[in-house]
């Protein structure tokens, strides 16, 4: 699901947000059709792909990534953006069991039937792993919190209440070809909690939400982000910008939260991740796409900010790309 796709999902305030959010891509992986009866608890693992439920007949309660009980209601959904580990149940203190271990049949290409064989209340849920294209440490995806609820968001968000409830028609009705409808709608609604939180979430003061939603800021940002590969001077980005080196220097640090080289520096790793893992790229072109000098002041700089050779991320089967 491309953030800026003909579907309904490009954000509607445009400038800045919608030039960073082209790069941002969501793809679901897999999907369960969960018909579960009372009592369960259900245990979904950390994980580096994002999960999505949503909450369908009945509600159910939910021990979050910050180890506290919370009750969902019905026709409510939520999103883990960086996977973190928690729990769906029935009640607080039903012994957890993880996924795995439910019986999962296949249903349709990658969406399953999952069950527990209970015979007491019946509790539906649509849940989901979805792959963002960018690292989990990308600016946009290392601020948002561990978990965003739909309800919280849909006052922001006016398409929410409505995927929301053609999602609860399918989950209710069991028709044929739901599974298919089911994924396609979570997917849309997965990138519409995003955006909701991007234009609206967080404390609006510092950081990259901050940043993108300032005018001049904004623009730098979307300038870097079209040219990463491009060799950025302050005095550049200042033109940008339209102020002095200094003024323009002091103001990014203060809202960005670091120094103009070295968010630079972050982005272009991101990149060079993308390059490496999606493209296949050999490390040698994606130093020079990057202008580097030599593949081993590439490699420094990437272990450096990633923390892990680029050589380690590139694919061990299948031929590599050298575009």
């Amino acid at each position: 699901m491309d953030f800026t796709s003909s579907e309904g999902v490009s954000p509607a305030s445009g400038g800045p947000l919608t030039d960073i959010l082209r790069g941002l891509r969501l793809d679901g992986v897999d999907y369960g059709r969960c018909d579960l009866g009372e009592p369960w608890a259900v245990l979904f693992p950390a994980q580096e792909a994002a999960r999505f439920h949503f909450i369908g007949r009945r509600g159910c309660w939910l021990f979050s990534p910050s180890r506290q009980w919370q009750e969902l209601k019905a026709d409510d959904a939520l999103l883990l953006p960086r996977g973190a580990e928690h729990i769906l149940a029935s009640a607080p203190g039903v012994h957890a069991v993880p996924i795995e271990s439910y019986s999962i049949e296949p249903l349709q290409d990658n969406v399953y039937a999952v069950s527990n064989g209970g015979y007491g209340a019946k509790t539906q849920l649509f849940c989901g792993s979805m792959h963002f294209n960018l690292g989990g440490s990308h600016p946009v995806l290392a601020m948002m919190p561990d978990m965003m609820r739909a309800r919280d968001l849909m006052a922001d968000e006016p398409g929410i209440p409505h995927l929301l409830e053609a999602m609860a028609s399918e989950v209710t009705g069991n028709r044929a070809g739901s599974g298919g409808i089911l994924a396609r709608l979570a997917d849309v609604l997965a990138a519409s909690i995003i955006r909701s939180w991007v234009e609206n979430g967080g404390d609006g003061t510092t950081g990259w939400i901050a940043a993108i939603r300032d005018r001049d800021i904004g623009r730098v940002l979307v300038a870097i982000h079209r040219q990463p590969h491009r060799n950025w001077t302050v005095e550049a980005l200042a033109r940008e910008m339209g102020a002095s080196r200094s003024a323009f220097a002091e103001r990014f640090t203060a809202i960005v939260g670091e120094t103009p080289a070295r968010y630079i520096a972050r982005l272009r790793m991101h990149q060079a991740r993308q390059w490496l893992i999606e493209d296949r790229m050999r490390v040698s072109v994606v130093a020079a796409r990057l202008g580097y000098e030599s593949e081993a002041s590439f490699s420094r700089a990437f272990k450096r900010i990633v923390g892990t050779a680029p050589s380690h991320l590139r694919p061990v089967n299948g031929t590599s790309d050298e575009r």
